[in-house]
Order: structure tokens, then sequence, then C-alpha cells
């Protein structure tokens, strides 16, 4: 038997593809993440929240899934599925934190820093406006903002709130206690 671990996805989408309302994209994204080297463990449920930044876009549908991954598996070629299954949703990466048709982020694999912990606090401790006109030319795991969104950390919350940041060493729901009550009520549960 194949060693597994956990990969962490957030998804979140504002924009409509096709027929299809930005609730139903989340939907059948979550359905197309498992293939034959990943199997979804668990999926959150959908959630409205305010575009980001703040008035940028039509609000956002987000949601979170666990991932089981094999053990040896490549974050990159995990990225590289994500990103396809982005593709089938008439993703474009045209403007960084824009509206989107589907956004899926890899969040973390198991306990993995990378590149290094170096590289991912510099890109974790970067101020607000370089954040927005800075993307990175590299993976960078855990996700350098997971800590900061409510819109990440609650549905994660759902599926993961145990995992513990490695650097950080904090749960999920340790993350999400440390949010403002405002920012995390602006996180609203699709009925």
């Amino acid at each position: 038997m194949q060693n597994r671990m956990q990969a962490l996805v957030a998804l979140g989408a504002n924009l409509p593809f096709d027929a299809a309302s930005p609730d139903q994209i989340i939907t059948d994204a979550l359905n197309c993440l498992g293939n034959s080297w990943y199997k979804v463990r668990r999926k959150s449920r959908l959630f409205k929240t305010p575009a980001y930044p703040k008035g940028s876009g039509p609000d956002y549908v987000n949601a979170a899934a666990v991932l089981d991954i094999a053990s040896d598996s490549d974050p990159q070629a995990v990225l590289r599925h994500l990103h396809d299954i982005e593709a089938r949703f008439g993703r474009r990466r045209d403007t960084r934190w824009g509206t989107r048709t589907l956004d899926i982020d890899l969040l973390a694999v198991g306990g993995l820093v990378a590149p290094d912990p170096a590289t991912q606090t510099r890109w974790r401790n970067l101020p607000p406006a370089d954040q927005a006109r800075l993307t990175p030319d590299q993976l960078i795991l855990p996700h350098p903002r997971l800590q900061d969104r409510a819109f990440v950390l609650v549905p994660l919350a759902e599926v993961a709130p145990d995992w513990v940041h490695p650097l950080l060493q904090r749960s999920v729901l340790q993350m999400l206690d440390a949010l403002s009550s405002a920012d995390r009520a602006e996180v609203r549960a699709i009925v």
C-alpha cells in the first residue's frame, strides 16, 4: 500500500461560465478534483463572500477540499492538475486578484514548506501593496496568504480544522480565530 498524505485546496468563482453560475461551477469543479492519483476526502459547504479586494467585482462562491494524494506526489504536478480543471471552466489569468470563472489554490501539501522556509516567510510577510502587484515565479507552500483570509479559512475549517501550518505552528481553527469577527462574518454559508 502506497503512503498517502493530504493536499488542501481552496476554490472560488464569481463569474458564470457558459450556462453555469459560480455555485454550479464550484460544485462541478469539486467533482472534477478526483482522478486516478487523487481522491477527494472531504468537501466543505459552499460559501458566499465579498470579492477580494473589496469592491473589485461580484461576490464569490468559495469552498475547500482535502485531497488524498500519494506521499511521493510532485506538488507541481498537483498544481498542474488544478490549473487544468480551471481551464476547463474558462479560467484566464489576465489580472491578479481579478474576477474569474474559477480559481483553485493549492494551499498545502501535508507539512511541506516550499521552496524553503525563508522564501515562504518572505512571501507571507510581503506588505499589502506588494501582495497585490507581485506574483511568485514558483510554487510557495503553504500558500502565503491562507492565514489572512476568512474566505479560505472558514471553508477550510469545515474540512481540515486541525491542520497545522508548519511555520506558524497554528491550526486552521487558531488562524481563523485570530481574524476579526467582521472578516469571519462576511463569509456566509449558502443554504
